[in-house]
């Protein structure tokens, strides 16, 4: 049995009463809230993708004199794609980051009217709803109505369309693109802008059974959060390539045919849930991030980056699976120019696990022709030939705890019958695939392929002797004291990020190097994490599970834990250098 904690919990203390599930209890709360008064404004301000329809049908049980619908006094549907052609593009997957704010998609003479509508009531309950909501009025109670990345994409695939919009059976990629660059830029500006003064969070996430957290519990609650370690709620995916090690390991869904991807410590995709009394409530982990960047991240972190989180950890399953697909990432200049991105996804791959005949492809070959590599990637993309492979890339054995570094700009891709931990700065969405191994999607189109970006963007000079000097388990030790071997395996010196593994039988001690720290037990069934100085309680972490200390934690302790006691166990660790 897999001991792999798949929804793991924040203890939030003080704050037991703060909480509410189910609508008849929050109803209950709200009623409370509002009745010593003649007159009451309630405010539910929604992410995109909340499903509208069940909160009104339940808040409609206030009675309430007057309802608006926030988008009534929104520009149409097809007004707004016109206003945002630009970012959307005409490519399958990638637009250009929206620079725009909610309030450019509401007119002002019909908030006006709205405005004027609820001055005119002289008593009784008026609802305001929808996204955007509080660009009305504030009200006098405002409850923010939350929902994580992960349940958006699902919604998508349920159906679920684009804010404003009809397009119920656009394809997945589609709604995910205008959700990604356009969407959830827009609400994400919205929301740092309210936060601070919502009187609740409405937590979505599960249809019908709402969690209610007042303003104030769930913004110290953040800042509880940012003084310990945490783990962030995993998500696991199916894919066309995807293998089965993680269905064995974590105890996932049997019925499923694999599973491609893990996300274990991507805050702009993961969420957190913090639990107040018996109330678990799930926010995304990015809120994280937006309230409390300075603790968390560090001041130089936060300085480089604002209140984005710039190094990623993510599981890709191989083990019984097939390739990835051939790939490359933009160089630094190439996303700046053309996607409004700060900085590139530099990479690596960290083998988990592996079989016997696990490869990593990585780099071309010494001496080949450009040329005629990208007219035979040409000819693939058209269905003319098989790509030959290996004729023209790398493809280098991989065993278990390799460490192989991929500065953006050098093609690689993972072969079958790995277990990666993908290290790797945070624009994920932006992998450039030069060849899919012919395959169709799991919606049973040809993956996209983008060659037209690829091209561009592939360093040629990175062949087979200078992967052989740079990118293979470039291993240093840096110490060896109290029977710890701590090792600096990466990353490129191209790369903001410093990776060191630590291999220890006794207890380790760390510093956050001003840096927050994002670490991976890859070694080692079990492990405690301490303060030194007693500053927050002890945490449990198990094999694979990946785990953030915050840069404000300074220093903390690991040391081996249940069947891992006197074992020699491993952690991996990235930070900002």
């Amino acid at each position: 049995m897999s001991n792999y904690d798949k929804f793991p919990e924040n203890k939030i203390f003080g704050y037991d009463e703060s909480a509410l599930e189910g609508y008849e209890n929050i109803l209950n709360k709200i009623k409370c809230d509002i009745s010593k008064k003649s007159k009451s404004i309630i405010v539910i301000d929604c992410y995109p993708g909340v499903n509208e329809i069940e909160v009104l049908c339940e808040f409609k049980k206030l009675k309430p004199a007057l309802i608006i619908n926030s988008n009534e006094c929104c520009i149409d549907g097809d007004t707004i794609t016109k206003m945002i052609k630009d970012y959307l593009t005409e490519d399958r997957v990638f637009g250009v980051l929206s620079t725009k704010e909610f309030d450019e998609f509401f007119i002002e003479d019909k908030l006006q009217i709205y405005r004027n509508k609820i001055d005119a009531v002289a008593e009784g309950v008026i609802l305001v709803y929808g996204v955007g909501a509080s660009l009305i009025t504030s009200g006098d109670i405002l409850i923010y109505a939350d929902l994580t990345r992960w349940e958006i994409q699902t919604r998508y695939r349920n159906g679920l369309a684009n804010w404003n919009t009809d397009n119920y059976d656009a394809p997945i990629l589609s709604k995910y693109k205008r959700g990604y660059f356009v969407e959830w830029r827009l609400a994400d500006r919205h929301k740092k802008k309210i936060f601070h003064k919502i009187d609740y969070l409405l937590d979505t996430n599960i249809s019908n059974l709402p969690k209610l957290v007042s303003g104030e519990a769930l913004r110290d609650g953040l800042r509880q959060l940012v003084h310990r370690p945490f783990r962030m709620v995993p998500y696991f995916d199916v894919g066309v390539w995807g293998g089965q090690w993680m269905k064995k390991h974590f105890d996932l869904d049997e019925k499923q045919p694999n599973f491609a991807w893990s996300f274990d410590g991507v805050p702009e995709e993961n969420s957190l849930y913090l639990k107040y009394g018996d109330v678990k409530i799930q926010i995304p982990a990015i809120n994280l991030v937006f309230f409390q960047p300075q603790k968390l991240l560090g001041e130089r972190v936060h300085a480089r980056f604002g209140t984005e989180f710039p190094i990623r950890f993510d599981l890709l399953d191989t083990i019984n699976g097939q390739n990835l697909s051939l790939q490359v990432h933009p160089l630094t200049e190439y996303i700046q120019e053309n996607f409004g991105m700060h900085y590139t996804q530099d990479e690596s791959y960290y083998i988990l696990d592996a079989k016997e005949d696990a490869t990593v492809y990585l780099g071309v070959k010494d001496g080949i022709n450009k040329e005629e590599m990208l007219s035979d990637l040409k000819k693939s993309e058209s269905g003319e030939l098989i790509f030959p492979d290996g004729k023209y890339i790398n493809r280098f054995p991989a065993k278990k705890h390799d460490h192989f570094l991929i500065p953006a700009g050098t093609i690689h891709c993972s072969g079958s019958n790995a277990m990666i931990l993908e290290i790797s700065a945070t624009p994920y969405i932006f992998t450039f695939k030069l060849w899919d191994w012919g395959r169709l999607g799991l919606d049973g189109l040809p993956r996209p392929i983008h060659l037209k970006h690829g091209e561009k963007v592939i360093q040629w000079d990175r062949n087979t002797t200078w992967v052989k000097a740079n990118l293979i388990n470039k291993i240093d030790i840096i110490n060896t004291e109290n029977n710890c071997i701590e090792e600096k395996t990466g990353l490129h010196e191209r790369e903001f990020i410093e990776t060191r593994r630590n291999w220890f039988d006794k207890t380790v001690h760390h510093i956050t190097n001003g840096s927050v720290n994002v670490l991976n037990l890859v070694q080692g069934e079990e492990a405690i994490v301490e303060s030194p100085n007693n500053s927050f309680e002890p945490f449990i972490v198990h094999y694979a599970e990946t785990f953030i200390i915050p840069a404000c934690v300074e220093e903390y302790l690991i040391t081996p834990c249940g069947k891992s006691i006197g074992n020699r166990i491993a952690t991996i660790k990235a930070y900002v250098r």
